[in-house]
Order: C-alpha cells, then structure tokens, then sequence
C-alpha cells in the first residue's frame, strides 16, 4: 500500500485469486501506480470521481478511465500489468478476479456472461459502460464508509460482492428498482440536473428548498436521492466542488486569492482561506507558491 496525504493506493486481498485496489489521488498532479497482474485475472475499473489512464505496452497505448464510467479487461494470452496514472482530484477502484473464482461465482449464470462461454474463454475481452445509480451507491459507501478497522475487510468484501452483483445482473427488472429512492428514472435525472444547477451556480447556489422546487422533487428525495448517488450531501459536494475548482483557478495563475474566494463564492478570503487548508493542509498562497 502507498499512502501519504495526497494519494493512496490500498491494495487488499478478499480471498484466494480476489484482489480489491482503491486508488486516490488528493493532490494537484498525476501519480502513477503499478501492479504485476498474471493472465489468468479478470480486471474491472470503476471511476467515480474525476479519471485515470492505463498505460500499456511501454506506453505505446494508453486507455482512460473517465468518471462514472467502468469497464472489464481479460486477456488470457498475455500478462496485463496494471501501470496507472490517476489524475488529480480523482478516485478509482479496481477488483481482481481470477477466471477460476469468478466461475465459482457466476458457474449458473455463465451462458449471460460473454467472456465465459466456451466459445470466448481463450479471446481477449474488453467491455465497457456506464456506471448506474445503484452501482455508484454502492461504490461511494465503500470510499465513505467509517468503521473500525477490525470490521473494515469484512464490510470491504460484502460491498464488493454487493457490486458484482449489481454489475452483472441481466434480470429484466430496472437497476433503479433496487433503491427506494431512486425507483423512478426521471428522479434520477433531476437529481442529476441538481448537481448541474449548483455546479453553474457555485458562487450564489440556491438554498435547498429552492433547489428542490426547481427541479421539482420533495425536499427529502432530494437529499436523498443525492446522497445515494453521489455518496455526500449537497452541502457537502458543493463544499468540495468549489475547492478543487479553486485549485484549478490557482494552477493558472491569473488570478489572486481575493479573486479566487470571490469567484466561487466566500463572503471574505478568510473564510476560504480556512476552507482551503483544512482540505488540503496548506493555504491557498502556500499551495501557489509550490506551483
């Protein structure tokens, strides 16, 4: 495992031939990390938050990983290392399976699954799709979850399993019919539309009420239904939304902190100064004079 406190790789072990990676990168570059990933294991990558790039064959051919968006790789002819960089601001998970321990999963469902058809088990594979509201869910709980350290691989390995699941369902039912707050596709959309309006708006975002009737949801769908998408409360993105925004503004250099906290809207730069450090450990003027 690599940690320091602007990047983390955590690398666990879930059981023979299963392997869970969560990679976070809190700083203002790239960091890169690689791991030696044998023929016979099944590779899925789950960005929720910003992106990533894979890098193959001595960088000769790279493929992103963009936010909300996953994909399955599996190539029984060849070793695939995982040689990654995670950009900025951005959070990915990624889980390992051996061909043999997915089996073991999926034996009776196997016909669904085009990779573990007699036909295909010695091709190449490559997926990839959008990440549905149930499956976000699902992933922002296992970066947000707070339990005791004892309980933290036992909770790791039954959210995982709760992912796999989800994501290789083929039943006819709706992916939103699992989640009480989201059984209705148009809600999702709204919710979604919620975040476009306080993302546009970040300087004067409207209040929660006026946010709801604006999208035309109850006050509580709303929170709700934000929290399980998104994995933090409104308040709370916005929060961390306008601060990575603010780095970003720094990164250019054409403009001052006083003009900074004005844009993205702090009343005083005092108030966005301590935002700023108790985010990242430093102060905005510090953070610019490493650039």
């Amino acid at each position: 495992m690599k940690n320091n406190d602007k990047s983390f790789l955590k690398d666990t072990e879930i059981g023979e031939g299963f392997f869970f990676l969560k990679f976070q990168n809190n700083g203002s570059g790239k960091q890169s990390f690689i791991k030696e990933v044998s023929n016979n294991y099944i590779q899925l990558f789950f960005c929720i938050k910003g992106s990533g790039t894979l890098i193959f064959n001595n960088g000769n051919y790279t493929l992103d990983i963009l936010e909300n968006k996953s994909f399955v790789l599996f190539n029984p002819n060849q070793n695939l290392p995982i040689n990654i960089e995670i950009a900025s601001n951005s959070r990915v998970i990624t889980i390992l399976i051996s061909i043999k321990k997915f089996h073991s999963f999926f034996s009776n469902f196997s016909k669904y699954i085009t990779f573990l058809s007699d036909e295909n088990k010695n091709k190449k594979y490559y997926s990839a799709k959008d990440l549905t509201p149930s499956e976000l869910i699902v992933l922002n709980q296992i970066f947000k979850y707070n339990l005791h350290a004892s309980l933290e691989k036992l909770y790791t390995k039954g959210k995982i399993y709760e992912l796999l699941s989800l994501y290789f369902n083929f039943s006819e039912g709706s992916d939103t019919d699992k989640c009480p707050f989201l059984e209705d596709e148009e809600n999702v959309e709204k919710i979604k539309k919620a975040k476009e309006i306080i993302i546009d708006r970040m300087a004067e975002p409207p209040s929660l009420n006026e946010l709801a009737n604006e999208i035309g949801l109850s006050l509580k769908k709303l929170k709700d239904g934000f929290k399980q998408i998104y994995g933090e409360t409104v308040f709370n993105f916005l929060l961390d939304y306008k601060l990575d925004y603010s780095r970003k503004l720094l990164l250019t250099k054409k403009y001052n902190v006083a003009e900074i906290s004005n844009l993205i809207g702090y009343s005083t730069s005092s108030h966005y100064i301590a935002a700023f450090k108790k985010k990242f450990g430093t102060t905005p003027k510090k953070h610019l004079g490493k650039i």
